[in-house]
Formats: C-alpha cells, sequence, structure tokens
C-alpha cells in the first residue's frame, strides 16, 4: 500500500531521495545524516525488512548524492539494529568526509572512524553509543544486553557477558577517547540501581539506552530501564532519565516518574522529553537539568498526538517530531513553533505492518542549516528516505 497526504501547508514538498530498488535508512531522529556541505546524506542499505535479525545480517553503509538521490556503497557492517542503524554518523570534527559506523570483528563490538575520499579506516575498541559534538569522546554501553532486553536497538552475533546479573557492577556506560581509544566505565547498573531505589525495579534485569551530549558537551542525559514486577505499575517498562557530568560524576535524577521515551537537549540546560509526571499525566515537558522545574510543552495541539521522536532546531524556536501508527496505520510529521505555540502538520505517511522490531519509525531530523528535515518511512512499500525543504516555515 502506498499512501501519503500533505496537510496544512502545500508548499512544503516532499522528495522521495533514494531508490526503491533496495530498502534505504539512515536511523535515529539524534543524529544529521547531512555532511557540513550538506551535499552528501549517509544511509543504511538492506535487502529485506521482514524478520528479526540475525548475527550474519549485513548492512551496506554508503553516502547519498543529495541532488541526485544516487546510493554509494563504502562499507559494511555487521553490528545494526532496524530502529538506530550502526550508530552511522558525521565525525563531529571531520564533518565533511569522515564518518563513524559500529561494527563486529574479531568477536567484538567495535566503532569505526572512515575516510570516505582516503578510503582509510581507524578502529576503535568499543562501539559508541554517543559522539560529543566536539568530535572528542564517546560514550558506549553493552549492546548485546540492549539486543536481549530491547529488540530492535542492540546487536546480534555476540552474548552478553553479563546476562544471568540483574544489575552488574562492572557493566554500564562507558567513556572513550576518540583519539586514543582509552576507555573506563564512568557509571555502572548497580549504581545507578542504588539510587533512589524503586520496588518495580528490584529482581529485574536492568540496562541504559539512548545517551545524548548536551550542546556544550559538558553533561550527557541517558536512560536507565526495566521491565516492571507490579502488577499495579502503569507501565510495560519503569524509565528513569539521569544527567551527568561527562566522567559520570555529579548524576541527578532528572525524571523518576515511570516513563520517559524521547528525548533531546533543548540548550545546555533543558531538556525537551515525551514522558510522565505522575500528577500530570503524559505530555511533552522541558525539564531543567538538575532542578525539579517542568514546564508542558504543546498542551492543546502536540499532547494529543502523543509520544513521538523530537528534535529542536538550533535556534531552539522550532520542534520536528512525528507520531506512532494511528488507526488506519498512518504517521504524522508536524512541525512545532513554541514562540506562538502553533502546530503544522507536513504529512501522513502510511506505516508496513512489518514486525514490531523492523517497524519504520519515521524519525525526522533538521539539516545543519535547519531548512531541510529527512526522515525514513515505508510508505512506498519500502523503507526509504525522504528529504523536504522547510525554508518557507
Amino acid at each position: 500500500m502506498n499512501a501519503t497526504t500533505s496537510l496544512t501547508d502545500k508548499s512544503v514538498e516532499i522528495i522521495q531521495l533514494t531508490s526503491n530498488e533496495r530498502h534505504h535508512f539512515f536511523g535515529y531522529f539524534d543524529k544529521c545524516p547531512w555532511n557540513l556541505s550538506q551535499k552528501y546524506l549517509l544511509a543504511h542499505q538492506i535487502d529485506f525488512c521482514d524478520r528479526p535479525l540475525t548475527e550474519k545480517d549485513v548492512a551496506t553503509i554508503g553516502i547519498v548524492d543529495a541532488a541526485t538521490g544516487t546510493f554509494e556503497s563504502i562499507a559494511q557492517t555487521r553490528a545494526w539494529s532496524w530502529q538506530q542503524g550502526a550508530m552511522l554518523q558525521w565525525h563531529p570534527a571531520y564533518p565533511e568526509d569522515k564518518i563513524i559506523f559500529n561494527d563486529r570483528r574479531s568477536g567484538k563490538f567495535v566503532s569505526v572512524i572512515y575516510d570516505i575520499n582516503k578510503g582509510e579506516e581507524n578502529v576503535l575498541p568499543l562501539p559508541v553509543a554517543a559522539v560529543s559534538n566536539d568530535g572528542r569522546y564517546a560514550l558506549s554501553l553493552n549492546f548485546a544486553r540492549l539486543a536481549d532486553t530491547r529488540p530492535g536497538y542492540g546487536y546480534e552475533g555476540l552474548d552478553d557477558p553479563y546476562k544471568n546479573e540483574f544489575i552488574p557492577d562492572n557493566d554500564g556506560i562507558y567513556l572513550m577517547d576518540i583519539k586514543t581509544g582509552c576507555y573506563e566505565l564512568i557509571i555502572s547498573l548497580a549504581q545507578i540501581a542504588n539510587i533512589n531505589p524503586n520496588p518495580v525495579m528490584q529482581n529485574t534485569k536492568h540496562w541504559f539506552n539512548h545517551l545524548l551530549f548536551s550542546p556544550n558537551d559538558k553533561r550527557f542525559i541517558f536512560l536507565n530501564r526495566c521491565n516492571s514486577t507490579a502488577k499495579d505499575f502503569p507501565f510495560n517498562r519503569c524509565t528513569r532519565m539521569f544527567t551527568a557530568n561527562i566522567d559520570g560524576t555529579d548524576l541527578y535524577l532528572l525524571n523518576d516518574d515511570g516513563m520517559t521515551s524521547h528525548f533531546d537537549w533543548k540548550n545546555n540546560t533543558q531538556t525537551l522529553a515525551w514522558a510522565n509526571k505522575y500528577n500530570i499525566g503524559q505530555r511533552y515537558f522541558l525539564f531543567t537539568d538538575k532542578t525539579q522545574q517542568v514546564q508542558i510543552i504543546g498542551e492543546k495541539s502536540l499532547t494529543p498526538f502523543g509520544d513521538g521522536h523530537c528534535s529542536c532546531s538550533d535556534e531552539e524556536e522550532l520542534i520536528l517530531t512525528d507520531t506512532y501508527p494511528d488507526e488506519e496505520s498512518n504517521r504524522t510529521l508536524m512541525i512545532y513553533r513554541l514562540k506562538t505555540d502553533s502546530l503544522k502538520i507536513l504529512g501522513r505517511f502510511y506505516s508496513q505492518m512489518w514486525i514490531q522490531q523492523a517497524r519504520c519509525d519515521l524519525h525526522p531530523r533538521f539539516s545543519r542549516n535547519n531548512k531541510q528535515i529527512c526522515f525514513d518511512s515505508s510508505h512506498s512499500g519500502k523503507r526509504q528516505i525522504y528529504i523536504a525543504d522547510i525554508s518557507s516555515l
């Protein structure tokens, strides 16, 4: 089935960038697929979207010409997931011609820095979960554990050495120096589980997910999750949102109300997130770091659409987000303007009924100059990359 309807602003033209000969996607919403000159976009190329991944599945890494949509293969990876790919991104210190992606080599998950012009690579000892905006550091986690606890996000092919431990004290979040490859464990699962412990989180396996540096790289945000063990708990998973200095110190429990989903740093001290507050309910909230200050965002316009993959523009004025499928299996793509509390719906896109792991979320992202957006969609019958010019907005 192929269905898309552009609504509200007819001046925004949505263009399919990649070819339907194979499936293509970029990955998560917290990274920018464009290089510095915005001549190329990064993409994964695959041959199927209808089954769980196995350790034998390979994704092709490539660059897409922004003008022609031509895909050029440059590498392959055996460490990728349906939702976040291989954490594929441009190297922040070399955003025109070097990329970073994860791979599985010699029985280990690693990250690779690859120069697309010279064909040279540098292999780092840990996979990246987040890369600092200055390109100096990366945060890492146990992707084998993530594959067990959150299928669709972790990597296949390796066993979690701590799979029989609910809260190991020697596994968690790692900080790696990108230049030297030196790394250390900065926050353990046991350490986090002992902060304001909740009975719901006892006798169940904990994991970390969704790490993101602040714009100035002084702090980062992350989620601590586990499956709920209480029958009366309102969510299938218990999620707590933390912030910390990049060395793991000065930990702060930013939201402890059972559920935090997608988020983005609005600036160096505030984070936008779809989350739950027990006295309010689920909303888009603006959290101020190291305080209990929260502000509801888009109560009348955004709240009715529910959870989405939200990104803030560099000017902090626009919020780009999407929705999960509605009753007609359509996902909505929209932009919200903070200053005027106004919402523009850019389109609704049919979502193929593939298995849950391989679902195709839109995961919309801003271009580097905030004049374009990019998203993945399956409404053509295959997973493809789409772009739109939003400069008129």
